[in-house]
């Protein structure tokens, strides 16, 4: 069968329709099977890796201000050098921020963390709040 110009070129035209399709497709399922991995990898270490701590550092200005454990229930207030005040809440193994004068208040809105590694920050009152797994956490691989 010959082909005429004019049907020739339609036809290029359909074919390269369809594998622009084609690659917009592939390009979706691509895209999907590499969220559905980063999220089974997220899932698997957050269920299986990450580990309670036992203890809360609390830091300002960059200075270790207390150690608290998270088995003990407590209401610790904490207030910097310009007055501002952070009110810290120790409650079934859990700490969370309960109160802040601090403008944002961004603290407050945070999630209450136990596992080791989450932190709570207040950026405007210059303090941390992180979880550690306790004593052997205040040495670093260096120091051993």
């Amino acid at each position: 069968m010959i082909r005429d110009a004019e049907t020739e070129n339609e036809f290029q035209v359909c074919l390269g329709k369809n594998r622009k399709q084609a690659v917009k497709k592939n390009d979706f399922y691509l895209a999907a099977a590499v969220f559905a991995a980063a999220f089974v990898l997220w899932a698997v270490q957050r269920l299986f890796f990450a580990s309670e701590g036992e203890r809360i550092t609390v830091t300002q200005n960059g200075k270790a201000v207390g150690s608290y454990s998270l088995r003990e229930d407590d209401m610790l207030t904490f207030t910097d050098e310009a007055g501002g005040k952070n009110v810290l809440v120790i409650r079934d193994g859990k700490a969370y921020m309960q109160e802040a004068d601090c403008p944002d208040g961004l603290c407050v809105r945070q999630r209450a963390i136990s596992k080791k590694g989450e932190s709570i920050i207040c950026l405007p009152h210059k303090l941390a709040v992180e979880v550690t797994a306790g004593d052997e956490a205040e040495t670093d691989a260096v120091a051993r």
